[in-house]
């Protein structure tokens, strides 16, 4: 497998389908690593150790992560499954960005960013970030959300080890739209 199609597969397993291998996610989203190694193989999609590490180490958006001893790896955000990343609240800094395409642009004005089937909604610090995620389906638009006031507000946000922001919600009203 190419490493962007062992990226994809190992995002499908560790965020959203691990009964796909049938592999089994702990509380906090962690799998040993060498269970995930076999259940891979055993499935038609061979992963070696260096291959895992490389895509761990090189991954553009650090989409994975190990455990410290190596022994686990989980996806860093993003589940569509039950789990606990066990992150701490964490202070935003006064402006976060989201990349969106313009087709959801009218229901964003309306309901504001919503996690969807996902956990949380995802933000980031950077333009370039955003405009990646954004531009996923056509040209991207950017909105800048107003999470300084938002954390003011009581909204309660949380700071991936990739550095992805995460809230529950971003309410219309701290969007500024393009």
């Amino acid at each position: 497998m190419s490493a962007t199609t062992s990226s994809k597969f190992l995002s499908l397993v560790l965020r959203h389908q691990p009964q796909l291998i049938g592999i089994t996610l702990d509380a906090a989203g962690w799998v040993a690593v060498d269970a995930l190694l076999a259940a891979c193989a055993a499935h038609g999609k061979p992963l070696s150790r260096a291959q895992l590490d490389a895509l761990v180490r090189d991954s553009d958006k650090q989409r994975f992560a190990l455990s410290a001893d190596g022994a686990q790896i989980r996806a860093n955000q993003g589940h569509s499954v039950t789990v606990d990343l066990d992150l701490p609240p964490s202070v935003p800094p006064a402006m976060l960005l989201h990349g969106t395409f313009p087709g959801a642009l009218d229901d964003i004005r309306v309901q504001g960013l919503l996690k969807g089937s996902r956990h949380h909604v995802h933000l980031s610090a950077d333009l370039t970030t955003a405009t990646k995620v954004g531009g996923r389906r056509g040209a991207p638009i950017i909105l800048t959300v107003r999470a300084g006031e938002m954390h003011a507000a009581g909204h309660v946000f949380y700071v991936t080890a990739n550095q992805v922001w995460l809230v529950d919600h971003v309410p219309a009203r701290f969007l500024v739209f393009p």
